[in-house]
């Protein structure tokens, strides 16, 4: 067995089985083989994985705030059990983290050693499988921390927005919280990429440095270039979808821009969470594309 993929039918899993099937061999496990909350050690040494990749989670963001446990053992304490596994078999361990393991207190977008300090039940649990798998002695990884999160499968922002404006005449978006959509497309795609490039399959591009396969190893922030706010991304979808003919009740320059505080949750969310993603870009040798450019072709795909 090449890759071993857990969450195969979540938003980025789903992408990530088209994007990992050329590299070799995939088993692409869902909730039903695989469940978190149960012991995982067995299961990973049984297929003996190259490539370990974790796009499972707990995300119920508000709910983790009354079943704080349940999220732990989902992102925290599993996690550290794949990790040991991929040490054990000498496999490439590939996680997604998030951008609430920061506090969202920094007036410019994160660097990856930035403090973290995560507000949530959630970011918390988050971190704690950052810092399961590195305290594994051997761990090879990488750990893409990336946000908003969104794909044409799945429940998401996007979704829920273009559902609203195509029922509703007038929309309230929060405009005071700052970040950079990401497709699981491009997430997808990246990762594919890195590991390609570690496993010594692909040879580098010519602007990129030359490194060891080694050095590759570590913690990046995967997010498009440029930033918006939720209100900017609600904006933008809308009216690339208008401009698409897809049928619209909410008219043009009716989403309102509101704070954050308009909508009250359990759980606190970071007002920045803006990623700086040089770092991956220098290592993989990567320009990534403006957040926008993939949103097109989210529309596109949902107009088809």
């Amino acid at each position: 067995m090449d890759i071993l993929l857990f969450g195969a039918n979540g938003q980025v899993g789903w992408e990530l089985q088209r994007a990992l099937a050329p590299l070799g061999s995939l088993a692409a496990l869902g909730h039903a083989e695989a469940n978190l909350e149960a012991p995982l050690r067995d299961l990973i040494v049984r297929e003996r994985p190259r490539v370990i990749v974790n796009a499972a989670a707990y995300t119920a963001v508000d709910k983790a705030e009354s079943e704080p446990e349940r999220a732990m053992r989902i992102n925290g304490e599993a996690v550290g059990e794949m990790a040991r596994a991929a040490a054990e078999l000498g496999a490439l361990f590939v996680h997604y983290s998030t951008d609430y393991v920061f506090d969202g207190e920094k007036s410019t977008p994160y660097e990856v050693d930035d403090p973290t300090a995560p507000l949530s039940a959630y970011g918390r649990s988050k971190l704690a499988g950052e810092t399961a798998i590195a305290a594994v002695p051997g761990c090879r990884h990488l750990i893409f921390r990336t946000s908003w999160v969104y794909a044409v499968r799945g429940k998401n922002f996007a979704h829920t927005i273009l559902q609203r404006a195509r029922t509703m005449d007038r929309l309230q978006v929060v405009a005071d919280t700052y970040g950079v959509p990401t497709s699981a497309e491009l997430l997808a795609d990246v990762t594919a990429l890195a590991v390609h490039r570690i496993w010594g399959h692909a040879p580098a591009p010519p602007q990129a440095p030359a490194v060891d396969a080694g050095d590759l190893w570590g913690t990046y922030h995967l997010v498009p270039s440029g930033e918006t706010t939720w209100h900017g991304y609600a904006s933008f979808l809308v009216e690339t979808a208008r401009s698409r003919g897809i049928a619209l009740q909410v008219a043009p320059g009716a989403i309102a821009p509101v704070p954050a505080a308009t909508f009250p949750a359990p759980a606190r969310r970071p007002m920045n969470s803006r990623l700086n993603n040089r770092l991956l870009e220098q290592r993989l040798g990567l320009q990534l594309p403006d957040w926008r450019v993939h949103v097109r072709r989210f529309v596109e795909e949902i107009a088809g």
